[in-house]
């Protein structure tokens, strides 16, 4: 069962630190070190790709060995268990994500040379916009329900 629960606390640990390190150290990096906005968008957008399938492959581990060892410990897996809740919330914003918002994005990006060469009244521009703060925000909700499936995990080790 202490397998269970490093699987557990290795995925949370895998997605959580993913969203951090992507949010707080590879974007701003890119966006300052990239010739160019439109190649710092497109390398963030690539890696944002990845760190969505890392997210869901994450999910999955963690619903999977957190309801078995659930299951073992105590008689039930508990679907709804606050911390599978959570879980399942992050997997389904992250599928909103990387199938919704960031498909549009990369289909916007592509259509311009340079984004920062678009006017900003330009209907594409400002989709682009709106899309990019949904993605934000998509990735700060998953980042808080995240650090709270990491809490509720913490405390019932007990």
């Amino acid at each position: 069962m202490s397998f269970l629960r490093f699987l557990m606390f290795l995925s949370l640990v895998i997605w959580v630190g993913g969203i951090i390190f992507f949010s707080f150290v590879e974007a701003p990096t890119a966006f300052r070190l990239a010739p160019s906005r439109h190649i710092a968008g497109t390398i963030v957008g690539a890696s944002l790709s990845l760190l969505h399938w890392m997210g869901l492959f994450s999910g999955v581990i963690f619903l999977g060995s957190s309801m078995l060892h659930t299951s073992l410990t105590t008689g039930s897996a508990r679907p709804f268990a606050v911390r599978h809740v959570l879980v399942f919330a992050m997997l389904l914003l992250t599928l909103i994500s990387q199938f919704g918002v960031s498909t549009k994005m990369a289909s916007l990006r592509s259509s311009f040379q340079d984004i920062d060469q678009v006017a900003p009244p330009d209907p594409a521009r400002l989709q682009f916009e709106s899309l990019h703060k949904w993605s934000v925000r998509l990735e700060v909700g998953v980042l808080i329900m995240g650090l709270a499936a990491v809490y509720v995990s913490a405390r019932n080790l007990t």
